[in-house]
């Protein structure tokens, strides 16, 4: 099986987490005895090289961040620039990930997703969802890997399927939401782990006023 891989991030593949998780994927997808072609859309000189890829080949998946609901304008921007008609037929899969934990936060998008293949002439070969992408500029190294580890057998397993509808895969994304006493032990730990996080970034940026100022009230 040959797949061509679109990483649908507005960052640059230096600071992509998307590029991680597909870097992962990929490394399933080899081991299985697949190959693949990446593109990335934040190069817009990639551009025209990703749509004849993405009109030339029957495996094409889109991976991407998912931002508070949305999709990048800069993904959809490249959408509208592929032709509706084909002269072969092809499968959209996706690759959705998130800084949310819980998968009824990605429910929406994933909705607006199995939208796009028809509309553009493909058929839906599922939606690979996974949420804590954020922690991975914030947290420990091993954490870190273990999170992107998780994709090589994804990968392996779309190589053997040809898509994310098995049942691991609807598996892989975690709990659709968890229990109330969870949220808010996870909510403590956020508020009190995140915000000196981003104090640290905001520090870096020389920002001398407080997180939480609201400077127009």
């Amino acid at each position: 099986m040959h797949v061509v891989i679109i990483n649908g991030s507005p960052r640059v593949q230096k600071n992509s987490n998307t590029d991680k998780i597909i870097q992962w994927f990929c490394k399933g997808l080899q081991d299985a005895g697949s190959s693949y072609e990446l593109y990335s859309i934040s190069n817009r000189k990639e551009w025209d090289a990703a749509r004849e890829a993405f009109m030339n080949n029957v495996q094409i998946i889109i991976a991407l961040p998912l931002y508070v609901e949305c999709v990048s304008g800069l993904l959809l921007e490249f959408l509208e620039t592929i032709p509706t008609e084909r002269k072969q037929p092809a499968q959209l899969s996706f690759i959705l990930h998130g800084g949310f934990d819980e998968g009824r936060q990605f429910r929406l998008g994933e909705q607006f997703l199995q939208s796009l293949p028809e509309q553009l002439g493909c058929t839906y070969g599922g939606c690979l969802i996974k949420g804590g992408s954020f922690f991975i500029r914030l947290t420990q190294e091993k954490a870190i890997m273990r999170f992107l580890a998780s994709f090589e057998p994804m990968g392996k397993l779309f190589a053997e399927y040809g898509n994310f509808n098995t049942p691991e895969a609807k598996r892989f994304t975690g709990p659709e939401s968890y229990p109330w006493l969870a949220r808010v032990i996870v909510g403590m730990i956020l508020k009190s782990i995140v915000t000196k996080k981003f104090k640290r970034f905001a520090d870096s940026w020389g920002c001398t006023r407080p997180l939480n100022d609201k400077p127009y009230e």
